[in-house]
């Protein structure tokens, strides 16, 4: 199976110069459109999840019967990408390719997008046998994974699948953690902090005993807590009243997430119900309003299971060996697999994502290519 690299080249870097921040991903997706129309799939899509994540656009499927009676299966890419990411100009130098000025590169997730256009162009070109399979490309990954949590599953056939959307190559992701995420808001009174603050409770000073209690960082090998936001006040002379705090836990373990979870939020209220008022002339007392909800559920595949069997034989078959890695990391795979359709996370050989020092090498995207060609006609 030929590979057409310069094409591959062209390919990547037309999709990284079209920008795609997390929300304007109408470009992006009118190209996408136009790309995989040329290839002519049996079904197409563009769901209606933009009233639930904002963007300009909604997820895009696409679906090709295929000419070998196998399992279908699914890839999925993303196409929005982190800021700064707007007027991205790309620049190559040999096989490497990296950002020309202070943007991102978009390899993440667009080194993903290029192979699969390229998997199928080739198999189109040279008139491959190749197994049923459905592309995926999300919205809004890169906040929240909000395209993945807006779609309807039941528009995905295949019960198998593979995310293309992982930094470093010959890995494949087989576990990430679920995540609780937190917000916690701490009530106080206001008062002037100059004629009575006796009459205030401050919200501020009750949220920071609460949290020099709370567990933080690495809990254990399976477990980290973050507080990473607190807002509240509105000035230097009034007692704050209102103190909301968000953070998130993380785990591989259900029963831990769940047990964490409850410790602080034990926390919080007994660090709250335990204030006394030290002069008795406070106008109130304080409370806490304690949330928590699953931000992404459980990835955990085994071994020996279907979908990472295929990969490592699709990798053998082209002379690889791919590590099997468990990540601390979110994706729109954690989302799938809550959907009940195992999914495994490969990676695409890009490096330093999220800043403006992104990169990828043309030889792991072409290497990425080989590996979606062994999964779609072996």
């Amino acid at each position: 199976m030929m590979i057409n690299t310069k094409r591959l080249a062209a390919t990547f870097t037309e999709l990284c110069e079209t920008d795609s921040p997390s929300r304007h991903e109408g470009a992006m997706a009118a190209r996408l459109k136009e790309i995989w129309t040329t290839l002519s799939p049996d079904k197409s899509l563009e769901d209606n999840s933009t009233h639930r994540t904002g963007s300009e656009s909604g997820n895009l499927f696409f679906r090709f019967n295929g000419t070998l009676d196998r399992e279908p299966i699914f890839f999925n890419c993303h196409m929005d990408t982190v800021e700064p990411g707007t007027g991205v100009r790309v620049k190559r130098e040999g096989d490497l390719f990296t950002s020309a000025g202070d943007t991102i590169l978009g390899s993440d997730d667009k080194s993903g997008i290029a192979a699969l256009i390229e998997a199928m162009r080739s198999i189109r070109e040279q008139n491959l046998s190749f197994r049923p399979v459905e592309f995926v490309f999300t919205t809004c990954e890169e906040i929240g994974l909000l395209g993945a949590k807006a779609l309807d599953p039941q528009n995905i056939r295949a019960r198998f699948g593979y995310a293309l959307d992982s930094s470093g190559s010959r890995r494949v992701i087989i576990g990430a953690p679920a995540s609780n995420r937190l917000k916690i808001q701490v009530n106080g009174v206001a008062a002037h902090a100059g004629l009575h603050p006796e009459r205030g409770i401050n919200a501020l000073i009750l949220a920071s005993r609460a949290l020099a209690q709370a567990p933080d960082g690495r809990i254990d090998d399976d477990t980290t807590v973050n507080f990473g936001t607190i807002c509240g006040g509105v000035a230097s002379n009034i007692v704050p009243e209102r103190v909301t705090i968000e953070g998130e836990v993380r785990s591989h373990s259900e029963e831990k997430l769940a047990e964490l979870t409850e410790r602080i939020e034990k926390i919080f209220t007994a660090t709250i119900g335990d204030w006394q008022d030290p002069t008795g002339m406070s106008k109130g007392s304080p409370s806490v309003d304690f949330s928590a909800h699953l931000d992404f559920p459980l990835m955990q595949l085994a071994p020996e299971s279907r979908v990472v069997r295929e990969v490592d034989l699709a990798a053998k078959s082209i002379g690889i060996e791919l590590a099997p890695v468990v990540a601390g990391g979110g994706s729109d795979a954690n989302i799938f697999n809550g959907y009940g359709l195992d999914t495994a996370i490969i990676a695409t050989g890009m490096t330093n994502v999220h800043s403006i020092r992104e990169q990828v090498t043309l030889g792991d995207m072409v290497e990425l290519t080989r590996l979606i060609l062994a999964l779609l006609t072996r």
